[in-house]
């Protein structure tokens, strides 16, 4: 039994080769050609002096010759004097299927957290590929992926899950329909390549590199493949890397978290309940959207906002702290009798073309990268054991992230297996941050990075939970950060720093 995986391994290790000189090939073609900057189109709203430029990759790395697809880029130059001047950085803001394209405006709006680095850097964004103005996928008609509402993402029946699962089925052949050449290389692995291609069209010799949420997957991969061509890397917020984890398990992992710090936000809700008056202990807040959730299932707020967009607008607060005051005031007006406002924000704007095709783009790479990097189940017993267990102690999020993942039981082209997260010969010490208490991204990934990562130090936020902590005011992480960018220093041991300021209503 043992020689036909022996075969197997080997071709899997000539496929990985094939590609591996394929990204090299690629590489050195971009360094040739570098990027022709301009004035960006009007249309991407992406105002002067940041300017514009695409870079040519390999749609398949196994065939570098073969079918080409263009990636958009952005960048600011750096601040300071020539001397100062350090290379690129080079930022991912994550999903899978998130634009980082903004990422150069945070020189243009003066953003102090900032203002250091980009002495030192040019700011570098880009579209990934799939992404925005990057040969962008689809899976749906954007109008049709944004009607609401959406069925309750909970279940009462056997029917309702017959139903989701026959809406995840269409999904992922609509993904094939629409985008079939592209899915079987809308992978981490290739994205990584098209970053050192990047690196090379910059006429960068090594990569400084940001990474937020999957962007710290991305830098994990990038370091394990290419690790003598990382200078700088810092990773915030970070997707656990273990091939165990790598898909499945991660969002079922996420679950457990979005509820302790759903938990979190409605018990500062309660504590402020002067303010927002949602009840004035966690129990009585809970309660308060228990029958939120019942009342827009039996008639739907506004006719457009039931469970499913409560779900979605509602998770803003367990991802950010940002989210905190804003989401609790729209409620609070809710139950002061001002329905305008929540349907304001939790309702899809079916008049926003261009927002309802981002949106629709987003999931669909989202969902193309995941169902691509690794094997899922195609067990529907599995999928479905696994999240009645967790949704009777983990009720927020467990049914609505289920269905959003389906699509890859079913998924129309070959999984792959994970890259192997490992520290090889040249990777310099990475810097990870992390809160303790992020929703999206458990804090254990960040502890099994640092450990995959020989060298890297950790940066633990206690007591905190937003997500992305890195844009967020705590000198002890700020200082860091830019210790790292301008020095390449991490310091010579993890770091705990106490929490950001709690918001205040």
């Amino acid at each position: 039994m043992a020689a036909p995986s022996a075969s197997a391994d080997a071709h899997a290790r000539a496929g990985k080769d094939r590609e591996a000189r394929g990204a090299s090939i690629a590489a050195a073609r971009a360094a040739k050609a570098g990027i022709d900057w301009k004035d960006c189109p009007a249309d991407w709203g992406i105002a002067k002096p940041i300017q514009c430029g695409y870079v040519s990759v390999p749609l398949d790395y196994a065939k570098p010759y073969g079918k080409q697809i263009k990636l958009a880029v952005d960048r600011i130059g750096s601040t300071g004097t020539k001397k100062e001047r350090q290379g690129a950085l080079v930022y991912n803001p994550g999903g899978p299927g998130g634009s980082g394209m903004r990422f150069p405006t945070r020189v243009t709006t003066k953003n102090p957290l900032w203002t250091k680095a980009s002495k030192a850097y040019d700011f570098v964004g880009f579209d990934p590929r799939g992404v925005g103005h990057s040969t962008p996928i689809s899976c749906v008609d954007p109008q049709e992926y944004v009607k609401a509402p959406k069925a309750d993402p909970v279940p009462d029946s056997v029917a309702d899950k017959s139903a989701q699962r026959k809406l995840a089925k269409e999904y992922a052949d609509g993904c094939a329909e629409r985008s079939g050449e592209m899915l079987p290389h809308m992978t981490t692995p290739n994205t990584a390549r098209d970053l050192d291609v990047i690196r090379a069209a910059l006429g960068e010799k090594k990569l400084n590199y940001l990474g937020v949420s999957y962007g710290t997957y991305l830098g994990a991969v990038y370091g394990t493949l290419f690790p003598g061509h990382v200078r700088r890397m810092i990773v915030d917020s970070v997707v656990n890397p273990s091939r165990e984890k790598v898909w499945y398990q991660a969002n079922l992992d996420q679950d457990v978290a979005f509820e302790g710090r759903w938990k979190d936000w409605t018990a500062w809700v309660a504590k402020n309940d002067a303010t927002f008056h949602l009840g004035d202990s966690q129990a009585k807040v809970q309660q308060q959207w228990e029958k939120l959730r019942a009342s827009a299932k039996k008639s739907p707020i506004g006719g457009l906002v039931g469970p499913a967009e409560l779900t979605s607008f509602f998770q803003n607060a367990p991802y950010y702290d940002s989210s905190w005051v804003p989401t609790a005031q729209t409620w609070s007006k809710y139950v002061a009798g001002d329905t305008k406002a929540l349907v304001d924000a939790a309702a899809p704007d079916m008049s926003d073309t261009k927002g309802n095709i981002a949106s629709e783009n987003g999931n669909a790479v989202y969902t193309a990268v995941e169902c691509a990097d690794a094997k899922w189940p195609t067990s529907w017993k599995k999928w479905d054991r696994d999240n009645t267990r967790l949704h009777k102690d983990y009720p927020f999020m467990t049914w609505a992230n289920a269905w959003m993942n389906l699509p890859c039981a079913t998924w129309p082209t070959k999984q792959q297996t994970p890259v192997n997260v490992k520290t090889g010969k040249g990777l310099p010490s990475v810097l990870i941050v992390q809160s303790e208490r992020d929703a999206a991204t458990p804090y254990e990934g960040a502890v099994e990075l640092h450990k995959r990562f020989k060298g890297s130090r950790l940066i633990t936020e206690k007591d905190a939970g937003s997500h992305g902590v890195t844009g967020l005011t705590n000198p002890c992480v700020n200082d860091r950060v830019d210790t790292y960018l301008l020095t390449g220093k991490t310091g010579a041991k993890d770091v705990t720093c106490t929490p950001h300021a709690t918001p205040k209503p």
